[in-house]
């Protein structure tokens, strides 16, 4: 049964088709809280009446990078997409699913 306090979200994790680095994993940052994922679509729960700060960076046992942040308020569509650098010391980006512009 739904929490009607929460709401579902989708997030696409896109690795570049040429990455300078291999076997790393994103991993997910809801409110200060990590959570490993997989590359490619997932869902998330989310609190409804709030803006909840999403996070995704790349950690590959020696530094994090590609670190992206985003702010969704509770009347943005709950859809985004995280997209990987193609280099290890390069931030990533998320934005909303379907538009090109992003917020850092």
């Amino acid at each position: 049964m739904s929490d009607p306090a929460n709401r579902r979200i989708d997030l696409i994790l896109n690795k570049p088709w040429f990455a300078l680095y291999g076997g790393v994993k994103p991993t997910l940052v809801i409110e200060g809280r990590g959570h490993p994922t997989q590359w490619g679509l997932g869902t998330w729960q989310v609190p409804t009446d709030r803006a909840v700060v999403i996070g995704v960076f790349l950690f590959n046992r020696l530094w994090r990078f590609g670190q992206a942040d985003f702010t969704l308020e509770p009347d943005d569509e709950p859809a985004l997409m995280y997209r990987a650098p193609a280099l290890p010391f390069v931030r990533g980006r998320i934005v909303q699913a379907g538009s090109s512009t992003s917020q850092a």
